[in-house]
């Protein structure tokens, strides 16, 4: 989908609102982006954070593997020391993980406020 295709999209723009608001030292994963949308599209924010994250605090997105964002290891890895964010078998600025036991946004922060129960 081409570039042009987001830029008056409603659901990029929200996507962005919630990447937003997690916290410095806090992950949340493609997945838990969509879910707080209410949908179940973890890939569409995924492209948007592709095309458009670098305009928010991208490195706060990961995949729910715990790796940091595909190809911006390098770049992330600063931030994640920086924010204080726990980070596991750190063997060098290529190869890390993040802690999403404790580094991931808790599911009741506000970006969760309008997802309804299963």
């Amino acid at each position: 989908m081409p570039q042009e295709d987001f830029a008056d999209n409603d659901f990029a723009a929200a996507v962005l609102a919630v990447v937003a608001q997690v916290p410095a030292g806090r992950v949340v994963t493609y997945g838990d982006i969509a879910w707080a949308l209410g949908s179940n599209a973890p890939r569409a924010v995924g492209r948007v954070m592709a095309y458009f994250g670098h305009a928010v605090t991208w490195w706060r997105v990961v995949p729910a593997s715990g790796l940091p964002p595909q190809g911006h290891a390098r770049l992330a890895l600063p931030h994640y020391r920086e924010e204080g964010t726990p980070l596991r078998h750190v063997v060098s600025p290529d190869d890390y993980r993040i802690a999403l036991s404790s580094a991931r946004l808790p599911y009741d922060h506000e970006i969760y406020a309008n997802v309804e129960a299963p």
